[in-house]
């Protein structure tokens, strides 16, 4: 990034362009609650952020504080370059991006009325009424009170009352759960990423031959659990792989890393040091740095890096051997 100018201000309008705002921009009498953001490229602010509506026109932009706005974040649908949100980032509105060649991401937590992504990087959760996510990864999970849409992610986990799919959805965690029958585009396919050897693979060496992804069919593989009181009735249907446990359980899972690799992209903004899962295929340190994690879930989300698929045999001898 380019050397930028330091920027002071008062006024109620705030236009950012190649400028380094030391400290933050919140509101210092009654007018300021009002006050809109747009930045228009190239932009560093080292604090939190405060505003009626941010914009952001282009990157190179990083806000390394945390956001809330009253209307709205928006990042415009032709902005390019890298987008960086630091820490948490919250609007009583809405979060909008609809940026395809724009690089964003958020290390923290979003919170937010209606949330809608492309091409994001979420480390941390997504709580909102409404979600609607296109070629996004989340670390965490998505968390809909009312609805979600998702087209070719990869998500930890997910609870919401109506899902729809499209693409191919890759969850991180054994389980998902919604309230009404999961909708899904006849192209669609969902898997659990759970028992893929994660560390190989990011370490570009073989996966273990027991490991894999497993294919997750919403007819066969969903547990419905009716939920009751006094009151009121209701039931969760969750999509997991706990079905196939006893497979699963021959598998020593420690091994494939995937906990590291996880909680590396969770806590990235947290961790005092970047940790490496040891050498690589060329005899290399495989740093889990943020930037090394976000490349790798993408590759996986763009198929650049093919997780295979879990075959699904055992002998029933492997099985009574591992419990005599």
């Amino acid at each position: 990034m380019k050397e930028l100018k330091e920027i002071r201000f008062n006024d109620n309008k705030v236009l950012l362009k190649d400028n380094l705002v030391k400290g933050s921009i919140i509101p210092e009498q009654v007018s300021d609650l009002t006050r809109d953001i747009t930045i228009q490229a190239d932009t560093i602010i080292e604090g939190a952020v405060y505003a009626h509506r941010l914009e952001i026109q282009n990157g190179e932009c990083e806000i390394k504080g945390a956001v809330f706005t009253q209307l709205e974040l928006y990042v415009n649908a032709d902005a390019k370059g890298n987008v960086v949100f630091r820490k948490s980032v919250g609007s009583v509105d809405s979060i909008v991006s609809r940026a395809s060649e724009c690089h964003l991401t958020f290390q923290s937590d979003i919170n937010a009325k209606s949330v809608t992504l492309y091409n994001a990087f979420v480390a941390g959760s997504i709580y909102a009424d409404e979600v609607v996510m296109e070629n996004c990864v989340v670390i965490g999970g998505v968390f809909a009170s009312q609805g979600l849409e998702m087209n070719n992610c990869i998500v930890g986990t997910f609870n919401t009352p109506t899902i729809s799919i499209n693409g191919t959805i890759q969850l991180l965690l054994p389980s998902a759960f919604s309230i009404e029958k999961m909708i899904m585009a006849p192209e669609a396919r969902l898997y659990n990423l759970s028992l893929a050897d994660l560390g190989s693979l990011f370490k570009g060496l073989p996966q273990a031959p027991e490991s894999g992804r497993v294919p997750l069919n919403p007819d066969v593989d969903e547990v419905r659990t009716t939920l009751t009181n006094e009151e009121i009735q209701k039931t969760l249907r969750s999509y997991t792989i706990v079905g196939k446990v006893l497979a699963a359980d021959l598998i020593d899972t420690d091994k494939f890393q995937n906990h590291f690799l996880l909680a590396a992209a969770a806590l990235g903004p947290q961790l005092l040091k970047t940790y490496d899962l040891g050498p690589d295929k060329d005899g290399k340190s495989a740093y889990l740095s943020f930037e090394n994690l976000r490349a790798f879930f993408f590759n996986i989300l763009q198929g650049t890096l093919q997780v295979k698929e879990m075959e699904g045999n055992f002998s029933i001898s492997q099985v009574t051997q591992k419990y005599r």
